[in-house]
């Protein structure tokens, strides 16, 4: 039977050459290794990245069919039409829609925001809502974050007499959705090269190049840019690599969260406990974007929208406790559902190669958390469903190794819908065709997979003794801020190590609190998730960890954050 804590894979880079590290010299010896791991071998290069600087080539008319948008949104302007702005309900649709609401609104359009509800009508363009929309005299819809799969969905709407821009940073499947203008870097013909902006990074892009159009580019300076914040919510909450253009907007959009302007993420942070001027990407990643994304979870995620758009300090204020609320809720039920669907899925096969579960208990709107979960823990791809009465709609988490969204492309011609990205992907399909779909995904996932070595691999930066970590040394690791996906921390190994005082910690004593010594040198160390090496600590220890800064009580202390332990001894 497969087990959630087996050994991972520690892959410790090779040694700068002497060519790249004459080239980084100007760097601290530690930088120019961890430089090099990621790629920077010049000083200019490396100099770009530190500083997260915007990168060539970013003028949003750069973007296919961005000119043809933009005269569209004109048009719209000048002739009092009423627009329509088409989101999705998770933290990158919610932004983007925020993003483009308040961006029209101050251009002084007739501007509703949609975001359809995940229960009632699922993911993406509908017809019913088309419909709708067009009864209240709406003639141009804008989507954001979707609607790049939905043919049959643009096809009405143009029967009908609504305009689309679809405006999506997911996969097309290949035909593309009749439109006014569609904006997405990964069609082909789009010559634009960051391809891995988030749907509210698209936005922003609309946004800038309606700017653009009326001589208004001084809105878009770092110091001056009213959205940013949002940016940097919805791209590190969707995990939009955080390279290239995706960097300088991150970087610069934390800035704007840590001196909110805006009511709601002021809101937002209050009730998460945070302290607004030391807000990171990890933060925006595990307390702030799951607080948002609570809300479409589990019943509408209008209050998100309406969080980020009010600028009434008591509506602010009620709207994020009530997020609060139900991110409690979603987390106790995404463990519940995990916890059935990981002993659903061991019971009829224990050395699982892809998980899949589907019962019409699961809540449909925390099966992705399930699945991630999943994902995580056993290091395969996963997949929980709610089973409806007619259809089951899934939601998917992928490892590196395997392509999901590719994988269901396989399957299309057993899905009603279906989309998504390498790692996360979504689908609906009729009950009577999920087992074959199960049974075709298995065996994609065997061909892929059958012959690795699936143990989740770790990067490591550099060997290092503890007597090298120095307090300096967090100010250079600052410099790769923000960190995530796409862009991770820099990751140690130290060796032969004697772990002191260990004791669990946390809710069902899931988490670690220890030191470690060199018989010289010592460090508090944390672990979370590997509450089972409390009783089975080997007396000498590898460790792989980062170097980071803890704040309790007013009180800073230098500390190692634990990835992943073995015996001294032990190969990597």
């Amino acid at each position: 039977m497969i087990s959630p804590t087996r050994k991972k894979n520690w892959q410790i880079a090779p040694l700068i050459p002497q060519d790249a590290k004459s080239q980084l010299s100007t760097f601290p010896p530690v930088l120019q290794q961890i430089l090099y791991n990621r790629g920077y071998q010049n000083f200019k290069d490396a100099r770009d990245y530190l500083e997260a600087r915007l990168p060539d080539d970013t003028d949003p008319f750069g973007i296919l069919g961005m000119p043809e948008a933009v005269e569209r949104i004109a048009w719209s302007l000048s002739h009092d039409e009423p627009v329509a702005v088409y989101g999705d309900y998770d933290v990158d649709g919610v932004t983007a829609t925020a993003l483009l609401l308040q961006d029209l609104t101050t251009r002084g359009a007739k501007v509703l925001g949609y975001i359809p509800n995940r229960f009632d009508e699922g993911y993406g363009l509908n017809i019913e809502a088309l419909d709708n929309l067009h009864s209240q005299g709406i003639r141009l819809v804008i989507t954001v974050d979707c609607g790049i799969r939905s043919i049959p969905e643009a096809k009405h709407a143009q029967r009908i007499g609504i305009d689309m821009i679809i405006s999506d940073h997911h996969h097309p499947s290949g035909e593309l959705p009749e439109a006014a203008a569609i904006i997405n870097p990964k069609q082909s013909l789009d010559e634009y090269r960051y391809k891995e902006l988030a749907g509210v990074g698209l936005a922003y892009k609309l946004a800038q190049a309606l700017a653009l159009k009326v001589g208004q580019s001084e809105t878009f300076t770092p110091e001056t840019d009213p959205y940013l914040d949002l940016v940097a919510l919805g791209t590190v909450a969707d995990l939009a690599p955080l390279t290239s253009e995706n960097r300088y907007l991150v970087r610069n959009g934390l800035e704007s969260i840590r001196q909110p302007h805006r009511q709601g993420i002021m809101a937002l942070i209050g009730v998460s406990g945070l302290q607004p001027n030391q807000i990171t990407a990890s933060q925006i990643g595990f307390v702030l974007g799951p607080r948002l994304n609570a809300a479409g979870r589990l019943e509408s995620a209008l209050d998100a929208l309406n969080l980020m758009i009010t600028s009434d300090v008591r509506e602010a204020a009620r709207l994020a406790q009530q997020l609060e609320i139900r991110n409690r809720e979603r987390q106790q039920i995404t463990t519940a559902i995990q916890q059935q669907a990981e002993q659903a899925v061991l019971a009829t096969d224990p050395d699982a190669i892809l998980f899949f579960a589907a019962d019409p208990s699961y809540n449909p709107g925390v099966v992705g958390m399930a699945a991630s979960k999943l994902s995580e823990l056993y290091y395969r791809p996963a997949i929980v469903a709610h089973r409806g009465e007619e259809y089951t709609r899934g939601s998917c988490r992928s490892i590196p190794e395997f392509h999901i969204t590719a994988a269901l492309d396989q399957c299309a011609d057993l899905l009603i819908h279906h989309g998504g990205h390498a790692a996360a992907a979504g689908f609906t399909i009729r009950n009577e065709d999920v087992p074959e779909l199960v049974e075709r995904l298995r065996q994609i996932a065997f061909a892929e997979l059958g012959a690795l070595d699936l143990r989740q691999k770790l990067p490591v930066d550099l060997e290092i003794p503890l007597s090298e970590l120095k307090p300096e040394l967090l100010r250079y690791l600052d410099w790769l801020q923000p960190t995530g996906y796409g862009n991770r921390q820099a990751y140690f190994v130290s060796r032969d190590l004697k772990p002191m005082g260990v004791r669990a910690i946390g809710r069902d004593s899931a988490h670690l609190k220890f030191s470690v010594t060199d018989g010289w040198i010592t460090y508090d160390a944390i672990a979370f998730q590997q509450g089972f090496w409390y009783d089975q600590m080997p007396s000498q220890i590898d460790i792989l960890y980062t170097f980071e800064v803890n704040e309790y009580n007013g009180r800073k202390t230098l500390q190692l954050n634990i990835k992943d332990i073995k015996p001294s001894g032990e190969p990597d």
